[in-house]
């Protein structure tokens, strides 16, 4: 389980593709030191686990359906991505609960710049859009985020400038895939609501 709260960005130094499996190398300063194998790491959103690490280098090993359903198919040696390391009981809960199960890419509709502001508008896929409210949380490339104003078939996310300097987002572009996690409280809500009117549901 993650925030969203990004620790800081790491670069990845290579990766290795099998049959059915990707192996990535990510290079880290913060979030290596007092890694060890087996720990979980949120790598661009997607909740990875380390499977070797040495001078700050941490290796993981990708599924086919993670490379197939976010953007770590994507990635290329020099690119850099979001990391946060798993959450200990005792810490605060700056952004919001975040699985690192990312739900699909998207693709980053506009980018407007303005004075000490940008504005990320992002596409949504019909099935989650019923998760994506004004004022809700999302996680994109994970960063935990609040959803600003929300359209038929995309929504807008404002950055300040902090989130710039400390996050990849403010490297992307119109047209980049970026990966997206709705709010798992907002799942839970809808599932349990369109359970409740299921007929078969014993209500005591």
């Amino acid at each position: 389980m993650f925030s969203g709260i990004v620790e800081e960005y790491g670069e990845v130094v290579s990766i290795k593709e099998k049959e059915n499996l990707s192996t990535i190398q990510i290079k880290a300063k913060k979030v290596a030191r007092g890694t060890k194998v087996g720990d979980s790491i949120s790598v661009a959103g997607v909740c990875l686990t380390v499977v070797g690490i040495k001078a700050g280098v941490m290796t993981f090993d990708i599924m086919k359906e993670t490379i197939e359903k976010t953007i770590l198919g994507c990635l290329k040696p020099g690119k850099t991505v979001n990391l946060e390391r798993a959450l200990k009981m005792s810490d605060r809960i700056s952004g919001h609960f975040v699985s690192g199960h990312v739900d699909n890419m998207e693709t980053v509709r506009d980018v407007i710049h303005r004075p000490n502001y940008t504005e990320l508008q992002i596409t949504i896929r019909k099935d989650l859009a019923k998760y994506i409210v004004p004022k809700g949380s999302v996680c994109l490339d994970g960063v935990s985020l609040t959803i600003g104003d929300v359209r038929k078939t995309f929504f807008s996310v404002y950055l300040i400038p902090f989130t710039l300097e400390v996050t990849t987002l403010g490297e992307n572009k119109k047209g980049d895939r970026i990966n997206i996690e709705t709010d798992i409280l907002a799942k839970y809500i809808l599932s349990g609501y369109k359970e409740s009117r299921s007929p078969y549901v014993y209500k005591g």
